[in-house]
């Protein structure tokens, strides 16, 4: 649980995404159009050792909008503690007013006038400006830039190069370490050939082979920075292999490896390192119950549950950074090493508003040379939107909407189902949707838009199996996802329930009559972790049905009945 100290240290935190109070605060700043890149990078620096840190990017390489979840749900001990808070409780804990810049970065609350107000976020280029900024303060010396994983995925430009086009993009950020999981879907070779040409290193200490139980990556990698030894340890998605299909890494075996994670603590100490760093894609949750159990760790920089976290998490020594997602933040912690031990830190997030930042010329040379070979394509107009359309949240989003709608239709079936990604940009009512916004939800290696027949028992089966995945109150038992998203069909939560008795209520929402257990309904749906999935990519899928609209707008959805939060 966290104390008040934390929760103050917390608060704290959160005030450096704020300059000074009253008039000069960047949310007033911001609001008035005097933003600027020094309010972003102003920081009052300590110790010798920087740690920049990005995750979760999704290959975002351009400016994008992107919703932060308005339902957020925790369970068990981490009930109503972050990040389970959204909006006006986001908001009263970690003391941000609303319709500042922080609260259009950080909450859902008014998104569409607050985007229109402070602009996209993000942007390589922008980025980029600010680690040379950051490292021209401190001295390159001094500065360590790490990606905590899902950098490779999740643009059309990623899938048709296969990541080769953010390999480049992060070797000339200079990034120095990278962990992973939805790198492994390019595929066992693709992504070893990656790890042995790219300059930065790929850490992931808890996959092995699984004929000999031998290390497949570097578990840890010992960097000097400011006359420190700094240790950083990788940690890859325990559940890759559950969440995401098998049959391309076979070899491969994950988990979360606390026993290791331990070992490769105690190896660092003995090494000399005098900050050890976990690299962790575990997700929040998971990192948070690790963080109590190991010793010795002094940062867990985690990934995968794209939380924006404005202050740091203490757990005993150990603190936690969560930095969000899609380029939208970058994160700053220094650190102060005294008698070979962390003495003390000092952290910023800091938002990456794309209009306040100036672009490095250098990189955004580069992201035009790899999108080049694309840039016809990505701009093409499908249609147009009269929504907001956002996918973050735990039950529901209107671009899952829209694309269980073209599922329905274009697959001519009484059910749709779409996986809970929690990657994939925003769009504002009025806009364009193109096919970079249509890939931008959907380019995975394992497309395939299945239409196939599954009995109600089936498909309650599939909502206890993925929410158990989510709300189980082990942390170590979850996944980190979003429910799957469905069409045709409603159905009532209660997340408080155990594994099999959540879920009820299942209701045909074209003929409003009960799912009946025994009866067989068509249902379409993509992203199936089974080899040789026959069907139509999605994305074709999604934009037929977009281009025969020709305007969409999607009505709140209110098939998902949650209690017991």
């Amino acid at each position: 649980m966290i104390s008040r100290r934390e929760f103050l240290q917390a608060t704290a935190a959160a005030s450096a995404l704020m300059i000074g109070s009253g008039a000069g605060s960047l949310g007033r700043a911001a609001a008035q159009q005097r933003l600027t890149q020094a309010d972003i990078t102003r920081f009052d620096p300590l110790g010798t050792v920087t740690i920049l840190y990005i995750a979760d990017t999704h290959a975002q390489l351009m400016p994008v909008y992107f919703r932060e979840p308005s339902v957020n749900l925790g369970v068990g001990e981490v009930r109503g503690l972050p990040p389970h808070l959204t909006d006006g409780e986001f908001r009263k804990y970690f003391n941000i007013a609303a319709g500042s810049a922080d609260a259009y970065a950080l909450t859902a609350d008014d998104f569409v006038a607050l985007a229109r107000n402070y602009g996209r976020m993000g942007g390589m280029d922008r980025i980029a400006t600010l680690v040379n900024a950051v490292r021209a303060e401190r001295g390159e010396d001094k500065v360590l830039l790490l990606d905590g994983g899902d950098a490779l995925q999740g643009s059309w430009t990623s899938l048709q190069t296969k990541g080769q086009d953010m390999v480049d993009i992060m070797s000339a950020l200079k990034l120095d370490a990278l962990t992973g999981h939805w790198e492994f879907t390019y595929g066992d070779e693709r992504l070893k050939e990656i790890v042995d040409k790219a300059p930065f290193a790929f850490l992931a200490q808890n996959v092995r082979d699984n004929e000999w139980q031998e290390p497949v990556f570097d578990a840890r990698k010992m960097f000097e920075r400011g006359g420190e030894k700094v240790a950083v340890i990788g940690q890859a998605l325990p559940r890759t292999a559950v969440a995401n299909p098998r049959w391309m890494f076979p070899k491969w075996e994950f988990g979360i490896r606390e026993e290791d994670i331990q070992k490769q603590i105690d190896e660092a100490r003995a090494d000399g390192a005098t900050v050890v760093v976990l690299l962790s894609h575990n997700g929040f949750d998971v990192d948070r119950k690790l963080a109590g159990r190991v010793k010795g760790l002094d940062v867990i920089l985690t990934a995968h549950t794209h939380d924006a976290m404005p202050g740091l998490i203490r757990v005993g020594e150990t603190v936690l950074v969560s930095v969000g997602s899609h380029g939208k933040f970058l994160s700053r912690l220094d650190i102060e090493v005294k008698d070979k031990k962390v003495k003390d830190v000092r952290f910023k997030l800091m938002p990456v508003f794309s209009d306040a930042i100036k672009p490095d010329a250098a990189m955004t040379a580069l992201v035009e040379k790899v999108r080049a070979p694309f840039a016809k394509d990505l701009a093409r107009t499908i249609g147009k939107t009269d929504s907001l359309l956002y996918r973050r949240g735990n039950f529901n989003g209107t671009f899952d909407d829209l694309i269980c709608n073209a599922m329905l239709s274009e697959r001519d079936v009484e059910i749709a189902l779409s996986p809970g990604f929690r990657w994939g940009s925003s769009l504002l009512p009025g806009d364009a949707i193109t096919w970079e916004d249509v890939t931008n939800e959907t380019a995975i290696t394992y497309p395939n838009c299945y239409r196939n027949e599954m009995t109600g028992a089936q498909l309650k089966d599939v909502l206890e199996d993925v929410a158990d995945n989510i709300f189980h109150p082990d942390p170590y038992f979850q996944g980190g996802g979003d429910m799957v998203r469905i069409g045709g069909m409603g159905y009532a939560i209660d997340v408080s329930k155990p594994m099999g008795s959540r879920i009820s209520e299942l209701t045909h929402l074209k003929s409003g009559k009960p799912i009946e257990a025994s009866k067989t309904y068509t249902v379409s749906g993509w992203a199936s972790v089974n080899q040789n999935t026959q069907g139509p990519p999605i994305w074709d899928v999604v934009a037929s049905h977009i281009s025969k609209q020709g305007t969409v707008k999607i009505e709140p959805n209110t098939a998902v009945k949650v209690t017991g939060a």
